[in-house]
């Protein structure tokens, strides 16, 4: 297309004004919309991705817009179809819109090029998004806010340039019903052919699989506990089954955030539980020749799974989500687990608001980076005292400490429960004044109690946006810190010591 119909047809002062500032190609835009309408296939070859934000002209976004929703609604894209839904833009108010169009179908250069003018377009694009997001941070970085503190600049700064990277976006914006609908009903398509399969990220866990359809996309998933429960066990357990999982699959990076027990401690827990030897036998190195040689093969079995752990203290939640977007860029990204969130450090300016905004703040940005990252969220969580006081051991979502934030921000909230634990501390003794037969028939119920509890533990979903709640049952090796299917389902009986 020639350099006369370009100045013809600049439609704005304001892109006249940048047109020497910010990079783009009106005569590549002007070509692929002129192969488009010469032939509306051309359209079939372009990235799937490719849309009208791209065009620097903003009525070369409108022409690609119209033909886009022609030809979706199987009707013919042209100069004389066009018109009428061109005529009254309010881009260039002078021009004979059909003799534009009219031009741009003439002046087409090469149907064959067509795919490399719109990735030229593309790239004039990112280059100047590239530009907003710089121009941006050295904007903030002059006059800065007083609450936002350098560490968060670098964490918004890099979640557009990931944006950008991954999505071609720097705000998607509102999407029209019927961009829902497509996408609502390809994922209900998706289900359908599954046939019964998992939809999001096997567990390892048979029931929880089927009660939660395995961990899914964007989802935050809180598991909560009182100490020795074993949440962080029953955790890691997830997270390497994920792992073997992913590895005869799309070998997607399993990523573990623990801010409590050290690399070193959790792998020392994934061996034991891997190699089935007692894990304070491996502490200890209390080992013989032949679990040594165990413990080497089991090793060499495993140390290939796309596993990572990430130890840091006091991490934040802006820096959490910078190192999962390097890992999701490097490696993939399937699974994200945290332990816990109370350990993960709060703003400086939330800290003035109170441990509870905190907290909230905290449950909003981890939701956030799971939708924004397109993965699920396994974060563990601490329960209140309240549990201890009461009769009932079982966790309810009031046990949750910051309940409110957490329970809001979540979309899955599940408890692992181990009865025996309260169980063996609550060792019935005789009573003052108590008969010794009393005390023997109080005695043998608590022992028929402790005896069915043993080596099984409850998971307990108490939320679940989008679908059932109710109670697992699994079993719980302590000595090899393992959590598996129950063989027996035995329930437990229901008498009071």
């Amino acid at each position: 297309m020639n350099d006369n119909l370009v100045d013809n047809y600049i439609n704005s002062d304001e892109i006249i004004k940048d047109k020497n500032m910010m990079p783009q190609n009106l005569e590549a835009e002007q070509s692929l919309l002129g192969s488009i309408l010469l032939d509306n296939k051309i359209l079939e070859d372009l990235p799937t991705n490719f849309n009208a934000s791209y065009f620097f002209d903003p009525l070369h976004s409108s022409i690609y817009e119209a033909t886009i929703t022609l030809i979706e609604n199987g009707r013919l894209a042209d100069p004389v179809t066009l018109k009428n839904f061109l005529k009254d833009n309010k881009h260039n108010i002078d021009i004979d819109i059909e003799k534009y169009l009219i031009d741009l179908r003439d002046g087409a250069l090469s149907l064959s090029k067509s795919k490399f003018y719109a990735d030229e377009i593309r790239n004039c694009y990112i280059r100047r998004s590239l530009i907003i997001i710089a121009d941006d941070l050295i904007h903030k970085s002059k006059y800065p806010r007083i609450e936002v503190t350098p560490d968060q600049e670098i964490s918004y700064t890099e979640e557009k340039l990931y944006n950008l990277a991954e999505k071609d976006q720097i705000n998607s914006g509102p999407s029209d019903f019927k961009t829902v609908l497509t996408n609502t009903t390809k994922q209900i398509n998706d289900a359908f052919n599954r046939k019964g399969k998992l939809s999001g990220i096997d567990t390892g866990f048979s029931g929880l699989n089927r009660q939660l359809g395995g961990l899914n996309k964007s989802d935050l998933i809180v598991l909560a506990g009182r100490p020795a429960m074993g949440k962080t066990a029953l955790a890691t357990n997830i997270g390497f089954n994920a792992a073997k999982s992913s590895q005869l699959d799309q070998n997607e990076a399993i990523l573990i955030f623990s801010l409590e027990m050290s690399a070193e401690q959790l792998g020392q827990r994934i061996l034991a539980e891997q190699s089935t030897i007692d894990s304070h036998k491996l502490r200890s190195g209390d080992i013989d020749d032949n679990e040594f040689s165990k413990l080497v093969i089991t090793q060499n079995n495993i140390h290939n799974l796309p596993f990572f752990i990430d130890d840091t203290p006091a991490i934040s939640v802006g820096q959490i989500a910078s190192r999962a977007r390097r890992l999701k860029r490097k490696n993939g990204l399937g699974l994200i687990i945290i332990d816990y969130i109370q350990l993960i450090q709060g703003s400086r300016f939330s800290e003035y608001q109170g441990r509870v905004q905190e907290v909230s703040n905290i449950t909003r940005g981890l939701k956030s980076l799971a939708k924004e990252l397109n993965v699920p969220i396994l974060a563990l969580s601490q329960l209140s005292r309240a549990v201890e006081q009461r009769e009932d051991k079982r966790p309810i979502l009031a046990d949750l400490r910051e309940s409110g934030s957490i329970e809001q921000d979540a979309d899955v909230v599940m408890f692992v429960y181990r009865e025996e634990y309260y169980l063996d501390k609550g060792e019935p003794s005789q009573r003052d004044n108590e008969s010794l037969e009393n005390f023997n028939e109080r005695f043998i119920k608590w022992q028929d109690r402790r005896n069915a509890a043993e080596g099984k533990a409850e998971i307990i979903v108490s939320k679940q946006r989008h679908g059932p709640t109710g109670v697992i049952q699994v079993q719980f090796e302590a000595k090899l810190t393992r959590f598996m299917d129950l063989v027996k389902n035995e329930s437990l009986p229901d008498q009071i010591y």
